[in-house]
């Protein structure tokens, strides 16, 4: 493991969480639709990014191999379709319910990589998946209660979630040994083209839209995504396995008060006692998976 990086890895941990808490209040505040601000998002982070990338690691960005370009091509198109289904979720259902759906990535990572990966799950990260199950159950039900529009939101966060898990575990063996800088921008690159052709098949307008609409995918891009997603990336090679897991509870907690704060979105108390049961899965998964597999540390941020 690195040691003695230059920026502090904890502090860059707390500005990655905070950074990405404010994503969904961004995404609430625009009326573009959901694609357009999933493209534009990427679009203009893959853009900032790559300014460093060429002057600071450009030599890495040009060595890596035909087969790593479609990895990371691959990884790309899991992204892309992560943030489609992620920002479409919240057209329908409150940031509460999308985020912490979407956060339960660690719970579907664990039981592939239980069966599929022979990466063997303790005990209490077993129990930790039933917990989690059990709140995503009470969660949909109270939702179908209230309204069908709500319960397809988070199907849609759902969906999103499984293209999250598809994407951090593609991603895994490449990004221990990739530099964060040339890894995203390749990423973040093929994920605005295809969430662009997405636009393009869904007869998505891209043009005209007002200044407002113009700031809120800049900050998009700068705030959740460089600043939350990008350094959240490269922090995963320095804090231990119990910060990355208290990390992971840290977005849907905060995106939740930020809601409540700037949204005015009250969770009923049959969301808040699912959220909390998934929390609780979430961290029992992430905690103790990564105490038996150290060194495959799976982890990016959600959103």
């Amino acid at each position: 493991m690195p040691v003695d990086p230059k920026l502090s890895p904890k502090g860059a941990i707390v500005v990655a969480v905070v950074s990405i808490s404010f994503a969904s209040i961004f995404i609430k505040w625009s009326q573009a639709p959901a694609l357009a601000i999933a493209a534009y998002r990427l679009l203009f982070a893959t853009l900032i990014l790559l300014i460093p990338t060429l002057a600071f690691q450009r030599k890495e960005l040009l060595a890596l191999t035909r087969k790593e370009y479609v990895v990371l091509s691959l990884v790309g198109i899991a992204l892309a379709f992560h943030f489609g289904f992620w920002i479409s979720s919240l057209k329908y259902t409150t940031v509460a319910n999308s985020v912490i759906l979407v956060s339960t990535h660690p719970i579907l990572i664990a039981v592939v990589s239980h069966y599929y990966l022979k990466e063997r799950i303790s005990m209490a990260a077993g129990a930790g998946v039933g917990i989690a199950l059990a709140g995503m159950v009470i969660i949909g039900f109270s939702d179908f209660a209230v309204s069908q529009e709500s319960l397809y939101g988070d199907l849609l966060a759902l969906i999103g979630m499984f293209a999250l898990a598809a994407y951090i575990l593609s991603g895994r063996r490449i990004r221990q040994k990739t530099p964060v800088l040339p890894y995203v921008t390749v990423v973040y690159g093929v994920a605005t083209i295809v969430l662009f052709m997405g636009c393009f098949i869904f007869t998505v307008p891209l043009l005209p839209y007002p200044v407002e609409e113009w700031v809120l995918f800049l900050a998009l891009a700068i705030v959740p995504m460089i600043l939350g997603h990008t350094v959240y990336n490269w922090t995963l090679r320095y804090v231990t396995a119990l910060m990355v897991s208290m990390s992971i509870l840290g977005e849907p907690i905060l995106s939740a008060v930020l809601a409540y704060i700037l949204l005015s979105e009250v969770p009923t108390n049959w969301v808040i006692l699912g959220g909390i049961l998934i929390l609780v899965g979430i961290y029992l998964v992430a905690s103790r998976s990564r105490e038996k597999n150290p060194e495959k540390q799976p982890g990016s941020a959600p959103t």
